[in-house]
C-alpha cells in the first residue's frame, strides 16, 4: 500500500476524501497480479478525511504535556540496569505526550490538521540522571567516659551526616556505636529508681469558685463609701495617683496581660525505662508543679489603611524612570504577649504610577556649560620654554576651558503650569475656564537657570576644555630699497619755493594683519639742489658720423632722447623743454693706420650711497686698445691714462630723512561721529558668543607721525617731504561692552539630621552657589564677590525621636491557693510568681506617642513580665545591694558593696550562714589604663590642602594647580585598656592617626636646547632647502613630557627643515676690463702678431646699486664664469679691425642640429686697399644640452608644517618652492620659465596643523567616601578623579594615580552575642523535662575574623540593634531533656553541615547544594539498646555550595596489610562518597601467586609490583623477583619548604600522584633495568653521550694550554679616544 494521498473536497472539515494506492504483492516483494492475492482482505483505497483550511489554524494547536520521569538509556535498551561507572550522571530520554486540540473545549483532533501549519513537537529529549548520591559521614569523636562509675556501663562514640543520600543512594550507616565498660564492682546497691518530671502543660486560667465569686461580690457591696475630697490640689494629686495606678494595673485592653498558671507531672522511673508508682521515689522533696505563667495572646491588628499617594507625582517620558512608591499603613489592636506570635510589618509598599488626571510633567535635568575662557597658550608651553616668563604675543593653538553645571531643563514650563493650575483653582464655578494655549505658543523669559546638584544630570558630561586658536599676526615684509631717484619737487604743479628731494621706495611684499600702517616707513628722502620734475633720458647713440663724408675722421654722435618724469615714465617732449637737450658727442672713425680703441665700458656702481666732506662717490669706466698705428702715418694710440674715466656719484648728503609712527592708540569714542551712527538696542543683542567683537558705535585711533633722520633721531616735520606722510587719526569700531553675567542662587543645600545618637542636637551648615557664565570685558559690569553663601540649619526645638518608658512592677502573682493547696510544702501567702508592667511610647522630649513608632524607631521593648519571689517565713529576707564605695584612685585598692538581714532572718541561724547568703561582696577597683599603638599600612601621600571637594557644581578642570611637593601620609592609631581590649582612640588622648611628612615628586618635562640658527641654504641658486635642530639636555622624568625620537648618529633630538630658494643673479661674476695686449709673436716692426690679454675675475654680492663686495668663489656658478685670459692675434697697421663678438643669439625652440645660432662683430677700422675683412657673422649649429637647452618647472616636497615664532602648535603652513630647471638638470633663474610662458598650475602654500603638546587634566578629587568598615582596623576612606582631558602630542601623560585612600579612625566593633548553652536543669530532681540557658553579652572586637573578641559591658551595645548574626528573634531559654540514669535518648541536633554542592567536577553538572544535620543516638545502659529511638537526620537546600570529590587513601604497608580509608578533597576523612569499587588492597593475598617480596604490594589488576623508589626486577618466568632502590631526584616546588636535593626512598611509582600523600615536589625516576632485568637501551645511550663529552673536554684544555704562534703582522689598534658623546635610545621613559 502507498501513503495516503493529499485530502480533497469542496468545502473545509470533515468531509474531504482521500485515496491511496492497493497493489498485490509477493512475500518476497515483487509486484503481481490482483487475482493472486485475496480479494476479501483487500485494503480500501479511499476514506474520508478532514480537509484543513487556513482558518483552522485559529481553532486548532498543539498540546504538549508534562516531560515524564527521565529513563536511562540502558534501561530502555536492555530492559534493565547494566552495571556502570557513574561519572556525574547517567544519560537518559525522557517523554512526553503531544496532541492536536480543539482549542475551545481541548477536545482531542486528528494531528495532520496541526500538522498541516506546524510540524509535531518533539516526544522525547535526553536528559541526565544523577548518580546516586550515598550518604556521607563524618569520623567519629572520641570514646566518651563510662555511662556508669560503677558496675557495667556503656562508652559512646558519635559521627554527624555531611551529605544526605540522594538519587537512591545508600541510606547512612549507624552514627552511633557502643562499647560496654566497667569501671570497677559497686560497693553498695546501685540505684534503681529516678524522679522524672515531665514538661510543662500549656498556660490556662484557673477557674473560680462561685463561692468564692459570691464572697467577693459580697464584700465589696457591704463597703463603706469614703467621704468626697472636697479640697482641688487633693483632688488633682489622687487623680494622677489614680491615673498613674490604671497603668501599672493595664487596665488598657491593648495591655490585656492575664496571669494564669500550668502544671506539669512528677513520675518515678526505672532504670531499664520503665515507669513506676511514685511511692518506689519516696522519701524524696517532690519538685514544684504548679507555677505561674502568662497566657499567651497573639498579635492583632486593624485593617489596612487606604493606600497613600504615590511619591511619583509627575510623568517621565523616560519608560526606564524608577517608578514611585506608595506605602499602606495598620495600627497594632493587641501586643503580642506570652508565647503569642509575634506582630506581621505595621507598614507596607508597593510601586506606583500616578494615575489622575493633569499630572504634570517630571523636571528633567540637563548639563549646561560657561561661556569659554579665554584662549590660552602657556598652558601649552613646556617647563623649559623661556616664553614663560614673558606670554606677550604668543598666538596658535592654546586651551580654553568652561564650567559645567546642571539645570532644570523645563523649570519654565513646570513653573507656567503650577502658574495656571494656581488661576484654575482661585476662579470660582461661575467663571469661565480658558483653554490652555499650546505648548509652541508659550513664550518664556529667557533667564540664565538656577544651577542644581550635579548627580541629578545623567548622560555624557561636556568637555571641559578644547583646543583654541589664536591667530598669529602676519608681520609686514617689505622689498628691498630700490635705487635713488632723480632730484624733484614734491609736487610738480607746485615748485616755487619748495625744495627738492631725492627719494627712495620699498613695497609691501605681504598682507599684513592690520593692513600697511603697521608697516615701517616705505619711502626715504635725501633733499638736493637743482630739482626738476622732467629731464632727457639718452636712449642710444646713433653711429659714429665722419664730418665731411670721408670714409675716417673724426665726427659725431647724434644721441636719441626721450622726455620722462621723476618716477622715469616717458611724458610729452615739450615739459622737457626748460631743460637743454643733449649734445651731439664727438667721436672718431679710425683710418686704416690710426690707433684704435674699443667702446667705453658702462659705469660702474658708484663706491658710496651718499657724499660727505670726507667721502665721495666715484663712478669707473674703461677702454682698450685693439690695434696700435702704423708708424708716422696715422693716429697715435693715448697713453694708459686716457684708457679710463673717473666721476662723481650720490653727491648728495647723507642725510636721509623719513617719517615714522607709533602705534595706533586704542579706539575711543569719535565726539564728531553722529548720533545715528550709536547702536542704541540691547546690547543682548550681539550675544554672549560675540566674544567682545561685535561692533556697537563709531570710534577712532590716533598715532604719533614724527620725522625721523636716520642714525640722528627726531627732526622737525619740515624736514621730511610732505606727500608720504601718514595719516595720524582713523576710524575704528566700537567693540560691545559685556557685563558678567551669573546664575541665580541653587536651591540652599539639604542640611542632615542635626541630632546625634544620643538625641543631642548638632549645628550644620548649609551652602548655595552660583555661577559665572560670562565674564565682564570692554568696561562692562563687574562680577558679584561673593558666588557661595552659608548659613546654619534651622536646627529643631527637639531632636526627633522615640523612646520605651517602662512603669512600676505590678504586684508578685501567686498560683491560686485552691490550686496549689495540694503540693507537698505549699504556703498559701508565699512561694514563686509572675508580676507585670506596663511600657508606653514617648518622644525624646516626653511626649505620648503611638506604640507603633517605638516599634519602628525605637530599641527592643523592655520585658513586659518577670519572675518574682514571695517569702515565706522560713525564707531569709534580705535587702538589695548597696552600691559600690568609691575607689581612691584608679588601679588601687578594692571597692565594697553591702546588704542586710530583714526582720526575724537576723535570728535564724541558717540565714547567717555567709556562704549561701553572703552580706559583702569586695572587688578590684577598676584600672583605666590605656595604651595606643599604630596599626595597618601609610597611606597615599596627600598633599596638603588637597582636601577639594566636588561640590554642587562639579566638574572643574585643574589647571596648573599644585599636584606634587610635600604632602602627609596617614596611619591609624588603636587604643587598646588594660585587658588588652579596644576602645575609643579618645581614651589615648589621639585625633586616631599618625601624621609623617611625605614628597610627592614633581614631573620633569623633556629638556631641549634652543634651536640652533638656520643653516645656509643648500643651493645657491633655485630652491634647496634650510636646517636647524635642537639637543637632548635633559630625560623626563616622574611623568614629565616625552622627547621625541632622537638621531642616533648626530644625537640631535628635533630637527626642522624648510625649502628656501637662492635668487639666481644673488652672486654675480665680475670681470676687470682687459689687460693690454702681450705680443709673444712681436713684429718690431709693425708692433702686431699673437698675443695674450688677461683680466681678474670676481664672484661678488649683486645689490640693488650693483655689486658690492667680494665674496667666495663657490658662491657663483662656475659655469658662467668669464674667461681670465684670451688669446688672439693683434691687427696689424691697415688690417680689417673687428668690434669684440657680440652674444649668441638664443636657439629656437625645441632644439634640433638642424637650427644653428649665430653671433655677429662690426668692424671698427675699414682695412687698407686690398685687404678683406673677417667675416662679421658666426655660427654654430644647436645641440642640445651643449648650446640649446629644454626648460621646465620643478615643484618641491612640501616643508614640515610652519608655525609662527610665537606659537607653539595649530594652524601652520606648509610651502613648496618652484625651480625652473635646464634640460640638463641644472636650477637655472625663473625668468628662462617665464620666458616661455610655461603652465604654472600647482598650490605653492597649504594650511596645516601641528598637534598641540596637551598635558593631561584631571578633574578635583571627589570628597572622601564613607569608610568601608563602620568598626574595626581595616577600614579605609577612597577619594578619586577622572581623566577630563587625555595628554595629547607630546603633552604630559596622565599619572598612574587616580585613586587615594586614607585609613579611617579605628573604631571598636560591638555586637551581641550568645553564650554557650548550659547543660539542662531540672529542679530538684534528676531527670526529666527541664530548660536550658544561654546569654546575651556585649563583644568588643577589632573586626577580624580571628577570635571572637572581648566581653564588655552591654551599655557599649545599647545604640545597637539587639541581634545576633542579623536574627533578630532573641532566645536565651529553651526546653530540653534531661534522660534519666540507664535511658537511651537521641542526643541534640548537630549543627548544619557547611553548604556543598551536589555535583561532579569532572563533568561539570551542578544539581544543586543542600546542608544536613542530624541527631544520634546515646545509650547508657547495655539491656535497654533494644528500646533506643531511631536515629534522625533533616537537609534544607542553600545556595553557593562547594563542590567537593572523594578519593580512596591508604597507609604505607605495615608488614602484610595496611589501612585504607575515604578522604574528602579538602582533605577531611569521612566514610562515604567514594566511587563504589574495590579500595586499595588490605593485604597482600589477592595475587597469585601472594606477592611476598619486601617492598611489593598487589595492584587491582592482580599484579605484583613494588613500591615507590623501588624497581622491579623480572625473573625470566616474567613474575616479580625482587625490588631494589632506586635514586630520586626531587625538585623542590614552590610549596615545598625544603629547598635542598636529597636521595631518598620513594612510594610506589606506578600510583598516580593523587594518592600519594606527603608529596610536594616532582620526581624524576631512573629506572636502569627493565622488566627482564636487563639495561636498557638509555643507558647505553646515556655512556656514549658521556664518552663524547669527556673527548670533547680534554681537546678544549689542550687547545687552551697550547702556546699560540706569533703572529707576522700585527694589526695595529686605533688607540684614539672617540669624543664622549649625549646618546638617547630611544627609552620608553622618554
Amino acid at each position: 500500500m502507498g501513503p495516503w494521498g493529499r485530502c480533497m473536497g469542496s468545502d473545509c472539515g470533515p468531509g474531504g476524501s482521500q485515496s491511496r494506492a492497493v497493489w498485490c504483492a509477493h512475500v518476497d516483494g515483487w509486484t503481481t497480479l490482483h487475482t493472486n492475492c485475496d480479494q476479501s482482505q483487500r485494503p480500501s483505497n479511499q476514506q474520508n478525511c478532514f480537509r484543513v483550511c487556513d482558518w483552522h489554524k485559529d481553532l486548532y494547536d498543539w498540546q504538549l504535556g508534562a516531560w515524564n520521569q527521565c529513563v536511562s538509556v540502558s534501561a530502555r535498551t536492555f530492559g534493565g540496569m547494566r552495571p556502570y561507572v557513574c561519572n556525574g550522571g547517567e544519560e537518559g530520554i525522557q517523554t512526553r505526550e503531544v496532541g492536536c486540540i480543539l482549542k475551545s473545549d481541548e477536545s482531542p483532533g486528528e494531528d495532520t490538521i496541526c500538522e498541516y501549519f506546524e510540524p509535531k513537537p518533539r516526544l522525547e529529549q535526553a536528559c541526565l540522571i544523577p548518580c546516586p548520591q550515598d550518604c556521607v559521614v563524618s569520623e567519629f569523636t572520641p570514646w566518651t567516659s563510662c555511662s556508669k562509675t560503677c558496675g557495667t556501663g556503656l562508652k559512646n562514640r558519635v559521627r554527624s551526616v555531611l551529605v544526605p543520600p540522594l538519587f537512591g543512594g545508600s541510606a547512612c550507616p549507624n552514627l552511633t556505636e557502643f562499647q560496654t565498660c566497667k569501671p570497677g564492682p559497686c560497693k553498695g546497691p546501685e540505684g534503681v529508681y529516678s524522679l522524672r518530671v515531665g514538661p510543662w502543660t500549656s498556660c490556662s486560667l484557673p477557674i473560680s469558685r462561685p463561692v468564692r465569686q459570691a464572697k467577693r461580690r459580697k464584700g465589696k457591696g457591704g463597703a463603706r463609701e469614703r467621704p468626697g475630697v472636697k479640697d482641688p490640689d487633693t483632688r488633682e494629686l489622687i487623680q494622677k495617683k489614680r491615673t498613674r495606678n490604671r497603668l501599672n494595673r493595664q487596665e488598657s485592653p491593648f495591655w490585656d496581660i492575664q496571669v494564669g498558671y500550668q502544671s506539669r507531672t512528677v513520675s518515678c522511673a526505672h532504670r531499664n525505662g520503665s515507669t513506676v508508682g511514685l511511692s518506689r521515689c519516696l522519701p524524696r522533696d517532690l519538685p514544684l508543679t504548679v507555677q505561674s505563667c502568662i497566657l499567651a495572646k497573639d498579635c492583632e491588628l486593624s485593617e489596612w489603611a487606604d493606600w497613600g499617594p504615590c511619591s511619583k507625582a509627575c510623568i517621565d517620558p523616560d519608560p526606564e524612570s524608577p517608578r514611585g512608591q506608595r506605602s499602606r499603613t495598620r495600627r497594632m489592636l493587641q501586643f503580642s504577649v506570652g508565647e503569642g506570635e509575634d506582630c506581621p510589618p505595621l507598614e507596607e509598599t508597593e510601586p506606583c504610577d500616578p494615575q489622575w488626571d493633569g499630572v504634570p510633567p517630571c523636571a528633567t535635568y540637563t548639563w549646561r556649560t560657561t561661556e569659554w575662557s579665554d584662549c590660552r597658550v602657556d598652558s601649552l608651553l613646556s617647563q623649559q620654554d623661556r616664553r614663560r616668563s614673558n606670554q606677550t604675543g604668543l598666538c596658535g593653538g592654546g586651551l580654553q576651558n568652561r564650567e559645567v553645571y546642571c539645570v532644570q531643563a523645563n523649570a519654565e514650563l513646570l513653573t507656567y503650569l503650577n502658574n495656571l493650575k494656581d488661576k484654575d483653582e482661585g476662579q470660582t464655578p461661575n467663571q469661565q475656564k480658558p483653554s490652555v494655549p499650546p505648548l509652541l505658543s508659550i513664550s518664556f523669559e529667557i533667564t540664565a537657570s538656577r544651577p542644581v546638584d550635579s548627580k541629578l544630570c545623567g548622560g555624557p558630561v561636556p568637555n571641559t576644555s578644547q583646543l583654541c586658536h589664536i591667530p598669529c599676526p602676519i608681520e609686514c615684509e617689505v622689498s628691498p630699497w630700490g635705487a635713488w631717484g632723480p632730484c624733484t619737487y614734491e609736487n610738480c604743479d607746485v615748485q616755487e619755493g619748495k625744495k627738492g628731494f631725492k627719494l627712495r621706495k620699498r613695497e609691501i611684499s605681504n598682507a599684513p594683519t592690520g593692513g600697511p600702517g603697521n608697516c615701517p616707513h616705505l619711502v626715504e628722502a635725501v633733499p638736493c639742489d637743482e630739482p626738476s620734475c622732467w629731464d632727457w633720458r639718452l636712449v642710444r647713440l646713433d653711429e659714429c658720423s665722419p664730418d665731411g663724408e670721408l670714409p675716417c675722421g673724426p665726427g659725431t654722435q647724434i644721441p636719441q632722447v626721450q622726455c620722462v618724469n621723476s618716477t622715469g615714465d616717458m611724458v610729452d617732449r615739450e615739459l622737457c623743454g626748460g631743460a637743454p637737450a643733449p649734445e651731439p658727442i664727438a667721436c672718431e672713425v679710425p683710418c686704416p693706420k690710426d690707433c684704435v680703441l674699443s667702446d667705453w665700458t658702462s659705469w660702474s656702481s658708484c663706491s658710496q650711497t651718499c657724499s660727505s666732506k670726507t667721502i665721495e662717490g666715484k663712478q669707473l669706466r674703461t677702454r682698450s686698445i685693439l690695434a696700435y698705428n702704423a708708424g708716422e702715418g696715422g693716429g697715435m694710440c693715448p697713453n694708459s691714462s686716457s684708457l679710463q674715466e673717473v666721476r662723481n656719484c650720490n653727491e648728495h648728503a647723507c642725510t636721509v630723512y623719513h617719517w615714522q609712527t607709533g602705534l595706533w592708540g586704542p579706539c575711543t569714542e569719535d565726539p564728531s561721529a553722529s548720533a545715528l551712527n550709536t547702536t542704541t538696542g540691547p546690547r543682548s543683542a550681539a550675544g554672549p558668543n560675540t566674544n567682545g567683537q561685535g561692533p556697537c558705535s563709531q570710534g577712532m585711533q590716533t598715532r604719533k607721525v614724527i620725522c625721523v633722520r636716520v642714525n640722528v633721531g627726531q627732526v622737525p616735520p619740515k624736514k621730511c617731504p610732505e606727500s608720504p606722510r601718514p595719516g595720524t587719526v582713523r576710524p575704528c569700531r566700537m567693540p560691545c561692552k559685556k557685563d558678567c553675567i551669573v546664575t541665580p542662587f541653587s536651591d540652599w543645600s539639604q542640611c542632615s539630621p542635626t541630632c546625634d545618637a544620643a538625641g543631642n542636637i548638632q549645628k550644620k551648615k548649609q551652602s548655595r552657589n552660583r555661577v559665572i557664565l560670562q565674564l565682564p570685558a570692554n568696561g562692562g559690569q563687574d562680577c558679584p564677590e561673593v558666588l557661595e553663601e552659608k548659613k546654619d540649619c534651622a536646627a529643631p526645638k527637639v531632636c526627633p525621636g522615640y523612646r520605651w518608658k517602662s512603669h512600676k512592677w505590678r504586684r508578685c502573682q501567686l498560683v491560686p491557693w485552691y490550686i496549689r493547696e495540694d503540693s507537698p510544702g505549699a504556703q498559701e501567702t508565699c512561694g514563686p510568681g509572675l508580676q507585670t508592667r506596663a511600657v508606653s511610647c514617648r518622644q525624646l522630649d516626653g511626649a505620648q506617642a503611638d506604640i507603633g513608632e517605638c516599634l519602628k524607631f525605637a530599641n527592643t521593648m523592655p520585658p513586659i513580665t518577670q519572675r518574682c519571689q514571695l517569702p515565706c517565713q522560713d525564707d531569709c529576707q534580705l535587702t538589695n545591694w548597696s552600691k559600690f564605695s568609691s575607689c581612691t584612685a584608679d588601679c588601687v585598692g578594692v571597692r565594697t558593696r553591702k546588704r542586710l538581714l530583714v526582720g526575724r532572718s537576723k535570728k535564724k541561724d541558717k540565714c547567717k550562714n555567709t556562704q549561701m547568703y553572703p552580706l559583702s561582696e569586695t572587688q578590684y577597683c577598676p584600672c583605666d589604663k590605656y595604651n595606643a599603638q599604630p596599626v595597618g599600612n601609610w597611606s597615599d601621600c596627600i598633599l596638603a590642602g588637597g582636601d577639594r571637594v566636588e561640590g554642587l557644581l562639579g566638574m572643574k578642570v585643574q589647571g596648573d594647580i599644585k599636584e606634587c611637593g610635600q604632602g602627609y601620609r596617614y596611619q591609624a592609631m588603636v587604643c587598646y585598656d588594660q585587658d588588652n581590649r579596644l576602645v575609643e582612640t579618645t581614651r589615648c588622648n589621639s585625633h586616631g592617626y599618625i601624621e609623617e611628612a611625605c614628597i610627592i615628586p614633581c614631573p620633569s618635562d623633556c629638556k631641549l636646547s634652543e634651536w640652533s640658527n638656520w643653516s645656509r641654504c643648500s643651493k645657491s641658486c633655485g630652491s634647496g632647502v634650510k636646517v636647524r635642530s635642537k639637543w637632548l639636555r635633559e630625560k623626563p622624568y616622574n611623568g614629565g613630557r616625552p622627547c621625541p625620537k632622537l638621531d642616533h648618529i648626530n644625537q640631535a633630538q628635533v630637527y626642522e627643515v624648510v625649502p628656501c630658494i637662492s635668487d639666481c643673479s644673488q652672486y654675480v661674476w665680475v670681470a676687470e676690463p682687459w689687460s693690454v695686449w702681450k705680443v709673444s709673436n712681436v713684429d718690431l716692426k709693425e708692433n702686431c702678431g699673437e698675443g695674450v690679454q688677461t683680466r681678474k675675475v670676481r664672484c661678488m654680492l649683486n645689490t640693488i646699486d650693483g655689486p658690492s663686495e667680494s665674496v667666495e668663489d663657490y658662491l657663483c656658478d662656475p659655469e658662467d664664469m668669464p674667461l681670465g685670459t684670451r688669446g688672439s692675434r693683434l691687427p696689424c697697421p691697415e688690417d680689417c679691425v673687428l668690434s669684440d663678438w657680440g652674444s649668441w643669439n638664443r636657439c629656437s625652440l625645441p632644439c634640433s642640429y638642424n637650427n644653428s645660432r649665430k653671433r655677429t662683430a662690426y668692424a671698427i677700422r675699414s682695412p687698407g686697399a686690398g685687404r678683406p675683412c673677417p667675416d662679421t657673422t658666426e655660427k654654430e649649429p644647436c645641440r642640445l644640452n651643449l648650446n640649446c637647452f629644454h626648460y621646465f618647472y620643478n615643484i618641491t616636497d612640501w616643508s614640515t608644517c610652519q608655525l609662527s615664532a610665537n606659537a607653539v602648535c595649530g594652524n601652520g603652513v606648509k610651502t613648496r618652492m618652484l625651480d625652473c630647471v635646464r634640460s640638463d638638470g641644472k636650477s637655472v633663474d625663473l625668468k628662462f620659465c617665464e620666458e616661455l610662458s610655461l603652465e604654472r598650475k600647482w598650490q605653492m602654500n597649504i594650511s596645516c596643523v601641528v598637534e598641540c603638546p596637551v598635558n593631561c587634566q584631571l578633574s578635583d578629587w571627589s570628597a572622601w567616601s564613607e569608610c568601608s568598615h563602620t568598626c574595626g582596623l581595616d577600614g579605609r576612606m577612597w577619594r578619586s578623579r577622572v581623566v577630563v582631558q587625555a595628554s595629547q602630542g607630546d603633552g604630559r601623560p596622565c599619572p598612574s594615580q587616580l585613586e587615594q585612600w586614607k585609613p579611617c579612625p579605628v573604631r571598636p566593633c560591638y555586637k551581641w552575642q550568645y553564650s554557650p548553652w548550659s547543660e539542662c536543669r531540672v529542679e530538684e530532681v534528676v531527670c526529666g523535662a527541664g530548660l536550658r540557658y544561654r546569654n546575651l553579652s556585649c563583644f568588643v572586637s577589632d573586626g577580624s575574623r580571628e577570635g571572637e573578641g572581648s566581653m564588655v559591658e552591654e551599655e557599649q551595645c545599647g545604640g545597637l540593634e539587639l541581634a545576633v548574626n542579623r536574627d533578630t528573634l532573641i532566645i536565651l531559654k529553651e526546653t530540653c531533656v534531661l534522660p534519666c540514669p540507664g535511658e537511651c535518648y537521641l542526643m541534640e541536633w548537630s549543627d548544619w553541615s557547611p553548604c556543598l554542592s551536589v555535583c561532579a567536577k569532572g563533568a561539570g553538572v551542578d544539581f544543586g547544594s543542600v546542608q544536613v544535620r542530624s541527631r544520634a543516638v546515646m545509650a547508657q545502659e547495655p539491656e535497654n539498646i533494644q528500646l533506643c529511638p531511631d536515629q534522625d537526620w533533616e537537609s534544607r537546600p542553600c545556595t553557593d555550595g562547594e563542590c567537593y570529590e572523594y578519593k580512596w587513601m591508604s597507609s604505607t604497608w605495615s608488614g602484610s596489610s595496611r589501612i585504607t580509608w575515604c578522604q574528602r578533597s579538602d582533605g577531611l576523612n569521612v566514610t562515604g562518597g567514594c566511587p563504589p569499587i574495590n579500595p586499595p588492597g588490605d593485604d597482600n593475598n589477592s595475587c597469585d601467586p601472594p606477592c611476598q617480596m619486601p617492598m611489593s604490594f598487589c595492584t587491582e589488576a592482580g599484579v605484583c609490583m613494588c613500591e615507590e623508589g623501588y624497581t622491579e626486577v623480572m625473573s625470566s618466568s616474567g613474575q616479580l623477583d625482587q625490588c631494589t632502590p632506586i635514586p630520586v631526584l626531587e625538585i623542590p616546588t614552590a610549596g615545598d619548604k625544603k629547598t635542598d636535593v636529597k636521595t631518598s626512598r620513594a612510594i610506589n611509582p606506578t600510583l598516580p600522584a593523587t594518592i600519594q600523600p606527603g608529596r610536594t615536589g616532582r620526581t624524576w625516576y631512573l629506572q636502569p633495568f627493565g622488566p627482564d632485568g636487563r639495561l636498557k637501551m638509555w643507558v647505553y645511550g646515556v655512556a656514549a653521550g658521556a664518552l663524547v663529552l669527556l673527548i670533547f673536554i680534554v681537546s678544549m684544555i689542550y687547545l687552551a694550554c697550547k702556546k699560540p704562534k706569533k703572529p707576522q703582522r700585527q694589526r695595529q689598534m686605533n688607540n684614539r679616544l672617540k669624543p664622549l658623546t649625549l646618546a638617547y635610545d630611544g627609552d620608553a621613559d622618554m
